[in-house]
């Protein structure tokens, strides 16, 4: 089985990778063709926040590497500012590293 790894994907309408106009009902279908790509390219989309009036996107995907979500996001033609691996750092994941004061 392959490692699977976290990676953010952005968009900004003011660098030309979001678009003009989209609305909640737009979204969802064109969502609905970007889980198939996702799919034929071996990645996993977790989570997607999107600022509608700001034209911002920002998506949590689970891939083997970079590369695949590049591919997924060619299959729609969806351009993204940048892919960047990540990790969680919620504060359950830093309240178990921390040492137990007695």
């Amino acid at each position: 089985m392959q490692t699977m790894r976290y990676f953010l994907d952005t968009h900004d309408r003011a660098r030309g990778s979001f678009p003009e106009q989209l609305t909640p009902a737009d979204f969802e279908a064109f969502y609905a063709e970007y889980e198939k790509a996702c799919q034929a390219e071996g990645v996993i989309p977790l989570r997607t926040h999107v600022g509608y009036a700001d034209g911002r996107a920002f998506c949590l995907n689970l891939a083997a590497d970079a590369e695949a979500v590049r591919r997924a996001h060619a299959r729609v033609g969806l351009p993204f500012d940048e892919i960047s691996e990540v990790s969680t750092a919620s504060p359950g994941d830093t309240f178990f590293r921390r040492p137990i004061n007695t």
